[in-house]
Order: structure tokens, then C-alpha cells, then sequence
């Protein structure tokens, strides 16, 4: 018999609306979706569709308003800061776009960041994932030190160390030529394979979606059907 697919997040309802000057502008439309341990999802769909808005409310990084979301089992909706903060740190690795590395720390030291915001020993684990991501003998260096596709590496490196259930990535190669594109979703997919790595990934290219084993369309806020 085989065992229960443990579903690690969870979306129901999942609405946005932001208000400007008194006009409403809906990004989520009551968007449903449930992710699995250990899939690796892609989230296509042109800009503006909301797939940014919605990998930021799974990464309770903002809150919607209506509808929940379900992190490792725990509804978020009415959890305050803090309590959403610790939910974030413990359960979720969130690779950045812009990647937001924190200019006057060395690689080394962003990647450490991360394992002191959530009170875990240091140690090696810095040096040894930049060593996976293939950085060690640049892990000295500022983020001004290293081009774009490095600092890439430098921020997934961040999001893993901490060895999250859930790792969400926002249009990890939208800044990278072609070659950098191809060595950084080649990591991703070796973390998912070696590592059984979640990973819901946002993209409008259509070579990058393919590279996951799941593909979630969505338009004017809304997924599609399949």
C-alpha cells in the first residue's frame, strides 16, 4: 500500500487586491493549488499574470486578502508577524529575483545569514554549499566582486543552507545570458534530484518550465486548466 502524498503547501482561495488612489487592482483571483514534498513545479505565464504576487503570499512574505495558505500543515492567515516570520524561516528558502544580497557582507557571510536569523549553528555549512554551488574559492568576496550568474549561485546558496522543506524561486534566470541560465537551472535540478528538493519556480519562458517535472499555467490571475 502506498503511503499519502504529504502535501507541503497548500493555497485555497487565494486572492489580491491592491488599491491606489481609490482603484482596485485585482493580481490573484481565487487561485488553488496544492504542492507535494519533493515535486519540482514550474508557475508559467506572461508578465503581469500574477505569478509573482503568488509566490510571494506562499513565501508569506505579504498577506492576501482573502483566501489561505497552508505551510507545512499551519494556516497562515491568522498568524501574526512573528508567528509567520518563524513559519517562513523554518519551512521556506526564497531565491530573490534581484537576488538581495546585503552588499557589505562576503558571500560567505550572506550565505551564514541565513543560519543565524533562524538561531542554527554556523559551522561549515556556508563554505561547503557554496562549495556545492561551485564557489568556494570565491566565498571571500563582496556581491560587487562577482558577476551577475555568481550571485545567483550565491543567493540559492542562501536559500538552501538552512536545508528548508520548500524552496521558492522567482524567475531565477530572468537576469542571466543563456549559458548561466543553463548552469543555475542545472544546480536546481541537481538539488531536486540529489536532494529530493521542493521547488516551485515562477518563469514566462517557456525552456526554463520545461525543465520541471510539473507545469502550472496562469493568466489574468488565475491558473488554468490543465
Amino acid at each position: 500500500m502506498n503511503s499519502p502524498v504529504e502535501t507541503i503547501l497548500e493555497t485555497r482561495g487565494l486572492t489580491k487586491v491592491y488599491r491606489t488612489g481609490g482603484v482596485a487592482t485585482p493580481a490573484l483571483r481565487g487561485v488553488d493549488l496544492a504542492i507535494a514534498r519533493g515535486e519540482f513545479v514550474a508557475i508559467m505565464g506572461p508578465s503581469g499574470c500574477g505569478k509573482s504576487t503568488l509566490l510571494y503570499l506562499a513565501g508569506l512574505l505579504d498577506t492576501p486578502t482573502e483566501g489561505t495558505v497552508i505551510v507545512a500543515g499551519t494556516r497562515a492567515e491568522h498568524a501574526s508577524d512573528a508567528a509567520r516570520t518563524r513559519l517562513r524561516r523554518r519551512h521556506i528558502g526564497y531565491v530573490f529575483q534581484r537576488f538581495n544580497l546585503l552588499p557589505t557582507l562576503t558571500a560567505e557571510d550572506n550565505v551564514a545569514l541565513a543560519l543565524r536569523l533562524r538561531g542554527l549553528p554556523v559551522g561549515a555549512r556556508p563554505r561547503e554549499m557554496l562549495s556545492a554551488v561551485g564557489l568556494e574559492e570565491k566565498r571571500r568576496r563582496r556581491p560587487n566582486q562577482l558577476s551577475v550568474g555568481e550571485q545567483q549561485r550565491v543567493a540559492i546558496a542562501r536559500a538552501l543552507v538552512t536545508r528548508p522543506d520548500l524552496l521558492l524561486a522567482d524567475e531565477p534566470t530572468g537576469n542571466l545570458d543563456s549559458e548561466t541560465s543553463d548552469l543555475v537551472l542545472g544546480l536546481i535540478e541537481r538539488v531536486h534530484g540529489d536532494r529530493g528538493q521542493t521547488i516551485v519556480l515562477i518563469t514566462h519562458n517557456e525552456q526554463v518550465a520545461r525543465r520541471a517535472s510539473r507545469l502550472v499555467r496562469m493568466r489574468d490571475g488565475r491558473i488554468l486548466a490543465d
